[in-house]
């Protein structure tokens, strides 16, 4: 029971520090392990499915690893396994991070400066800013506001809570290694293909919670969530990723908007299906999914905390 405490008081403080901290400045372990990464899929790589497993396993198995040493290290000491959680929480959650960019692109879309907001673009997503205007701007970063609440937020709460500092740390090396080799691009279309489907896994339970909690946060943001949940119903399943899906749709029902269409990254352009009956969105729905992300933060870390209270650790 002491220890099921300990893991649900250290993700709540985690979360309050990432709401104050935000990401440390120098030195993220995320961008150290990012770095290390890269370095070992320029060894590794091979036009080849085994060879990417392989960069996969040893990747996010070490770092699994490492995350059940480090608890291991602490097991004699409540206070002690309270901060190690509390201190791998704050250092795999982008919360803050997430909502400051999106803000601050907001914030430049209004004041016209489309310079300023296509240079900040790839900081929230991997799209060609280059031929977008304003409101291809707004719609870009929105969508990828929603789909990283679950990502960088929920995603990591959840496996912090059912499995701890192992969990913190092992979904967001899966999570990285996805942003990094994951993707359709000619290189990593097979060396990435197994990071990518151990991301899906591990993001399926918690994208239906994000979309869920989303829903339930509509009113925050004018919406209503019964309009959430059925845009969740109809179009998610339309979308190429099967949990980008259910939390972009539920964010478009929550803000009565549309989302989806072309989308152009440097590897090729997709026709993304329509999520969402609304208009279009603009550049103020930008700031309004800032808000509802917010929203959903502070609900997924009190789910987050129940759920460790009660899960053995």
């Amino acid at each position: 029971m002491a220890a099921m405490r300990a893991r649900a008081l250290g993700l709540l403080l985690g979360v309050a520090a990432d709401a104050v901290f935000g990401d440390p400045r120098r030195g993220h372990p995320v961008a150290l392990f990012g770095s290390a990464a890269g370095r070992l899929e320029r060894a590794w790589w091979a036009d080849s499915r085994p060879r990417g497993a392989a960069y996969c396993s040893v990747l996010v198995g070490g770092v699994v690893g490492g995350g059940v040493v480090a608890e291991r290290a602490v097991a004699r000491s409540w206070s002690g396994r309270v901060l190690l959680t509390a201190a791998a929480t704050w250092v795999v959650l982008g919360g803050r991070s997430l909502a400051g960019e999106g803000s601050a692109l907001a914030a430049e879309l209004t004041a016209d400066d489309l310079t300023a907001a296509r240079r900040r673009l790839p900081s929230l997503c991997g799209r060609d800013p280059s031929s977008l205007d304003a409101d291809g701007l707004a719609r870009a970063a929105l969508e990828s506001v929603a789909e990283n609440t679950s990502d960088a937020v929920v995603a990591p709460l959840v496996w912090g809570a059912v499995a701890g500092v192992p969990g913190l740390l092992g979904y967001r090396a899966a999570n990285t290694l996805d942003a990094m080799v994951g993707h359709l691009s000619a290189r990593h279309r097979r060396f990435g293909w197994a990071s990518a489907r151990v991301d899906d896994v591990l993001n399926g339970v918690p994208a239906r919670l994000a979309a869920f909690l989303t829903a339930g946060a509509a009113p925050a943001v004018g919406g209503r969530p019964a309009r959430a949940l059925a845009a969740w119903r109809a179009d998610a399943a339309r979308h190429p990723s099967p949990n980008a899906g259910p939390v972009e749709a539920a964010f478009a029902g929550a803000l009565g908007r549309r989302l989806g269409g072309r989308t152009v990254y440097p590897y090729g352009v997709q026709e993304r299906p329509t999520l969402g009956s609304g208009p279009a969105p603009g550049v103020a729905d930008l700031a309004r999914a800032v808000r509802l992300s917010r929203v959903v933060t502070g609900a997924s870390a009190v789910v987050a905390a129940g759920v460790a209270a009660v899960v053995p650790a």
